[in-house]
């Protein structure tokens, strides 16, 4: 097997310094619905290796995800000091890419039936 084969199928959003903390993100709006930044940081916090994550750097991801149509604000929610803030929320991309990385490819082609290798064969085909 050539050196980094197992790694060449990963999508780019779980590639790199940020896949850590876009893991996280997205872990975490897929288990418990729409969070605020603050919300989300405290709940990243909690997970091994993210205890230092500071509020920028999460922000500047938040930013970054939402920019390439990961993530999407879905409404707004008041602070304690009586500020709004934004509430993120998955999108339809962010909940595809979650199932593609849980997907073994090749076992897929192996196993699926002859209608689920059409339908995704024309998905492949229109894009």
């Amino acid at each position: 097997m050539a050196k980094g084969k197992d790694k060449s199928g990963r999508l780019s959003v779980f590639k790199g310094r940020e896949a850590r903390l876009n893991k996280a993100v997205f872990h975490i709006l897929a288990l418990k619905g729409p969070h605020t930044l603050y919300a989300l940081l405290g709940e990243i916090r909690r997970q091994k290796g993210l205890l230092k994550t500071r509020d920028s750097v999460l922000r500047r991801r938040m930013e970054a995800l939402e920019k390439l149509d990961y993530l999407m604000k879905v409404g707004t929610a008041k602070t304690r000091w009586g500020y709004n803030t934004p509430l993120y929320h998955l999108t339809p991309r962010a909940e595809l890419a979650i199932a593609l990385n849980k997907t073994d490819l090749d076992r897929f082609v192996k196993e699926a039936d002859y209608h689920q290798l059409i339908s995704m064969l024309d998905v492949f085909k229109s894009s």
